[in-house]
């Protein structure tokens, strides 16, 4: 058998330019490229091998955590059929990635992360950024990538890649499996070379199979069905990812059944499908929560069912409510003692509609879906139509870029309340127009992210929303955007201060304490809500500009509009500094979010939430 002589690192970075993958009977490369950023722990060996071997794609960033939202903002964008290699050096520019790996895996999106590790070989150590452990010498800051890696692996040696690599590639390519991927990777061994054997370089496609369900348990859930009176389908991300849409749509047309969305399902049916009830949950629609709340059987469909879409366990109080859900993971099926069929959701779907062939659900049902439907609808353009003054509000903004961007675009978000606003909000026009990192709920993720999406559509206007809170972690891959000519519109929404935390605080009878921009009163107390705090003296619209992007600022509804149009004509990324009332919110529909509040406390408005909180608590069900 021929050998090839190369370093380890070479080795794996030619492995992976020749890994492919295949659904539907088409393939592609699994990996479109490589983001790191370089120092003594990986220059020398995969900066070295990425220069020598032109397969894979280099990008230049920024922040370590945020190649790591890009890759993965790429990865969902793909349908978690390509991703993106992510490489760093040892230390903090390796634990810079946790938060990135956390998130992916979270929410089921495939990254390979490489970072560099100390020596293998031990004698120079401590090495520079090394934690040393009296304990043991085969402990480094890379074992904290073990509880948010789907799969964790120390290559000590050249040859373990021979094993390591293809199990790294099984479960990035696995959809039940998948998640971030960690293979620590020792600076010396990444220079060592080795006789690889030929074959390892040959080209491997990975299958990706649409697992089908269990006949007999399809045929169970479809007599649950059936026998329903009030059938709901929640639709969660694997919806999406299996590329089911169509074989819902063509299912709820069939049987009348209503359909709900999680923040990873918005865009599972379009906003004005006529079996569409929306956002479910604590950031849900009225709509979406009353017939949650009187349902009898729930179909969940891709779901992973957070506290956010059953409302922290609220949502659903038909007193002999049964869950029915098809997943491609079985620890997902199972969840709230449900009847689990295991299976693709497009193939289960696909399944499962002949057997409802003669169901169709009551006619007053329906009326009732199409009432609540309009009502929505009608509170939805009441929003969008507010002009609140001095400073718009947030749900205004929402409408106008709603209105405003390209229905073939894509909108992004992540942490605060702009999460919670676009869903119950958006209006969705198809399946990767609304783009939200809500499962880890990660500031810094927005920028990033868009950065991912406009790498994997460069042909889609792209739009990401951003509060100053989360701009402040993580706005610098507004370079990278500018170096790589993706073109970004940011809209900077400035609440001058952390307008969900704060919000989330009053409601607990906190008093939005330290959630403003302001200086403090005194040595103890940060600036609380008063009216009568100093702002701080802090210009993020100039910021924006020195990062390289064009920036056109707006402190009125009216100028929004305006600016966002000159953002829409501009070639380059833009930045739409807009400045809002923090206080005004859009209201919750209905829902509930489990906080915990303090059981003893001097303050009235604490004990008065307290109360609140143990009447709620009491609603909450187990299944």
């Amino acid at each position: 058998m021929s050998t090839i002589r190369l370093t380890a690192a070479q080795a794996t970075i030619r492995f992976l330019t020749r890994q492919f993958v295949e659904r539907d009977g088409r393939t592609q490369r699994l990996f479109a490229g490589c983001f790191g950023i370089f120092g003594h722990g990986n220059l020398a060996g995969l900066v070295q091998a990425l220069q020598q071997d032109a397969g894979l794609r280099y990008y230049q960033c920024r922040n370590e955590q945020a190649m790591v939202h890009t890759a993965a903002a790429y990865a969902k964008m793909k349908n978690r059929l390509q991703t993106l290699v992510c490489i760093s050096s040892i230390g903090p520019g390796a634990t810079n990635m946790i938060t990135g790996a956390a998130a992916a895996t979270i929410n089921r999106l495939p990254v390979l992360l490489i970072p560099g590790d100390l020596f293998a070989r031990r004698n120079v150590a401590p090495a520079l950024q090394q934690l040393e452990c009296e304990r043991s010498q085969d402990v480094s800051v890379n074992d904290c990538f073990k509880p948010v890696s789907r799969y964790w692996d120390r290559l000590n040696r050249p040859d373990q890649l021979l094993t390591a690599l293809p199990e790294a590639m099984r479960v990035l390519t696995a959809p039940a499996e998948t998640g971030a991927v960690t293979l620590a990777f020792p600076q010396d061994v990444q220079t060592e070379a080795y006789d690889f054997p030929g074959t390892f370089f040959r080209d491997r496609v990975w299958s990706v199979p649409r697992t089908r369900p269990d006949t007999a348990t399809l045929a169970h859930a479809a007599e649950l069905l059936r026998n329903s009176r009030r059938p709901l389908i929640v639709a969660g991300g694997g919806t999406i990812y299996s590329e089911a849409t169509a074989a819902l749509q063509a299912l709820c047309e069939r049987t009348g059944i209503p359909v709900a969305e999680t923040m990873a399902g918005k865009g599972s049916l379009r906003f004005d499908h006529q079996q569409s009830l929306g956002a479910l949950g604590v950031t849900g629609t009225a709509a979406a929560n009353r017939i949650a709340r009187t349902a009898d059987v729930v179909v969940g469909l891709g779901t992973r069912y957070s506290d956010f879409t059953t409302a922290s366990k609220t949502a659903f109080q038909h007193p002999d409510v049964r869950f029915i859900n098809i997943n491609v993971a079985a620890f997902d099926a199972h969840k709230h003692s449900a009847l689990a069929v295991v299976g693709d959701a497009r193939a289960t779907v696909e399944e499962l509609m002949p057997m409802l062939a003669d169901f169709r659900i009551d006619p007053a049902y329906a009326v009732e879906i199409d009432g609540l439907r309009a009502a929505w609808s009608r509170e939805v353009q009441r929003l969008y139509d507010v002009r609140n003054t001095p400073l718009p509000s947030q749900g205004e903004i929402i409408g106008a870029v709603n209105q405003l961007s390209d229905p073939d675009g894509v909108v992004i978000g992540a942490a605060g309340s702009m999460p919670g606003d676009l869903h119950k909000l958006w209006r969705t026009t198809h399946p990767k127009n609304f783009h939200l990192e809500y499962g880890y709920s990660t500031m810094g993720y927005e920028i990033a992210g868009g950065l991912g999406v406009k790498l994997a559509a460069p042909e889609r206007e792209v739009t990401v929303l951003v509060g100053d809170g989360s701009y402040l972690m993580l706005a610098q891959e507004i370079v990278t955007s500018v170096q790589e000519r993706l073109k970004l519109i940011i809209v900077l929404v400035d609440n001058a201060g952390f307008k969900s935390i704060g919000a989330l605080s009053r409601s607990l009878g906190q008093e939005g304490f330290g959630t403003r921009y302001v200086f403090p009163t005194d040595d103890r107390l940060p600036g609380d809500n008063g009216p009568e705090r100093q702002p701080l003296p802090v210009d993020l619209a100039t910021n924006a500009r020195s990062l390289g992007a064009q920036v056109f600022e707006a402190g009125s509804y009216e100028d929004f509009v305006k600016a966002y149009r000159e953002a829409q004509d501009c070639p380059t990324t833009a930045v739409v500094h807009v400045r809002c009332d923090r206080y005004a919110s859009v209201p919750n529909y209905e829902a509930w979010w489990d906080v915990p509040v303090a059981e003893v406390s001097e303050m009235d408005a604490v004990r008065k939430a307290r109360a609140e909180w143990e009447q709620m608590r009491a609603q909450e069900r187990l299944f």
